[in-house]
């Protein structure tokens, strides 16, 4: 069976601020918009449209989503099932060169859809382009920074933004920085952060949530365990604190649930309110925030993974702690070996996130991989762990449609609820 998977990608600002994300597609053993034949365009069209017509609001909902197009979805009208203040319809040469297809574009151009190109050329057919696009995209493997410079020059002076793509280093990114790129692309850009957090980074309003669960006379402790546990931040301390002296037993806590057993909730409320008292102007910034989704993610992708994964040790707890604390080095400032001996965790989850070796670290690396659309890799650690590979991107995105709907309501107001200090005062 041929492996197909669908990951959307981070396009950030030169300030690390994400504007979008780019859908990627891989079936058929090929990459989406690499199409050979008519037969692997008929393959892809059918396999994309139907992704897109079942999933269409799960992935794209208030975010703007480039999207690469085969001439076949633009002639199906695909693009039209989506809003055009959330898609930018992508298309590559095998579209340009068609006969039919820029008829396509530059009505959807008219109707008020953003255009790119994916792999801009110093070509007649592409600078033809100029008036129905808006955007611009350069691959950073195959370009070199005087070819990349004058395309950006000719781009601009047409009122055209760039985007660097397959980014993979430092070298790159400083590259496309310097030719005065817009956007940028890849697996460095998912990397990089825009400053380092300091060691108590929380959300704010999760940890709002958090108070308000706790002072209620009859706490619900799965409720308070799902709302730390959607915080990498939170967890972190929290299990810290249960495995400190004072609190430590004979049996430490590896995982948040046996964490709040070992404090009870008397001291939990007592850690939450020392909490709130110290870090009163230190809660978490924008930048640092995009990592703290990115653990919740990791973790519920890692934990459900193990539901299908063989011969990993550890149990679905332990991985969903690997995910969480896979971003703790850049949400605080020390090295991920001092970080990770702070606290009790197994030692195949310690060496898979120090150096990705053995099971759990064949684990890690998938999720990875997933992030980054490294295709090869991906089908190569699914069959090493038993994971039927056809799984994947169902269970990737309904992980992301949970995360998204927990994190919308850690991060909106709190409805209807009160903070502790006015509860009290509407008691009195």
């Amino acid at each position: 069976m041929s492996s197909k998977y669908i990951v959307r990608q981070q396009i950030k600002n030169a300030d690390g601020e994400i504007i979008g994300h780019e859908i990627l597609y891989h079936g058929e053993n090929q990459a989406f918009a690499a199409e050979a034949s008519t037969s692997n365009e008929f393959a892809a069209a059918d396999t994309v449209y139907n992704f897109l017509t079942q999933n269409s609001t799960k992935v794209l909902h208030g975010s703007l989503n480039f999207m690469t197009f085969t001439t076949m979805l633009l002639m199906k009208k695909t693009p039209r099932l989506f809003d055009k203040s959330e898609l930018v319809i992508q298309i590559d040469d095998s579209v340009i060169i068609h006969p039919l297809s820029m008829r396509f574009v530059e009505q959807y151009a008219k109707e008020g859809y953003q255009i790119a190109v994916n792999e801009f050329q110093f070509a007649p057919r592409y600078l033809a382009l100029m008036d129905s696009i808006d955007y611009i995209k350069i691959n950073a493997r195959t370009t070199n920074d005087l070819t990349m410079r004058n395309i950006i020059e000719i781009a601009h002076s047409m009122n055209k933004k760039c985007i660097v793509t397959n980014i993979d280093d430092d070298d790159q990114y400083a590259m496309a920085r310097n030719v005065g790129a817009d956007l940028f692309e890849g697996k460095r850009v998912s990397e990089r952060m825009k400053v380092k957090a300091h060691s108590s980074s929380y959300l704010q309003g999760n940890f709002f949530r958090l108070m308000v669960a706790v002072t209620r006379e009859d706490p619900d402790v799965d409720e308070v365990e799902q709302m730390i546990a959607a915080d990498a931040g939170l967890t972190y301390g929290l299990m810290r604190t249960a495995n400190s002296v004072y609190f430590a037993l004979r049996h430490r806590a590896t995982t948040i649930h046996q964490a709040i057993v070992t404090l009870g909730l008397a001291q939990l409320k007592q850690w939450v309110y020392l909490l709130s008292a110290s870090n009163a102007e230190t809660a978490v910034d924008p930048g640092s925030e995009e990592f703290l989704k990115l653990s919740f993610m990791r973790a519920n992708f890692c934990s459900e993974l193990m539901n299908h994964a063989q011969g990993v040790p550890i149990s679905k707890s332990e991985a969903y702690l690997m995910g969480m604390f896979s971003t703790l080095n850049y949400l605080i400032d020390a090295p991920m070996e001092d970080i990770l001996a702070e606290v009790p965790l197994d030692d195949a989850i310690r060496e898979a996130l120090l150096h990705r070796t053995g099971p759990c670290g064949a684990l890690y690396e998938l999720v990875l991989s997933y992030e980054n659309a490294d295709w090869q890799r991906i089908t190569e650690l699914s069959e090493q762990l038993s994971i039927p590979n056809n799984l994947l991107t169902s269970v990737y995105f309904l992980c992301m449609e949970s995360v998204n709907m927990l994190w919308d309501q850690l991060t909106n107001p709190y409805a209807g609820a009160q903070a502790p200090d006015e509860e009290k005062a509407a008691e009195s």
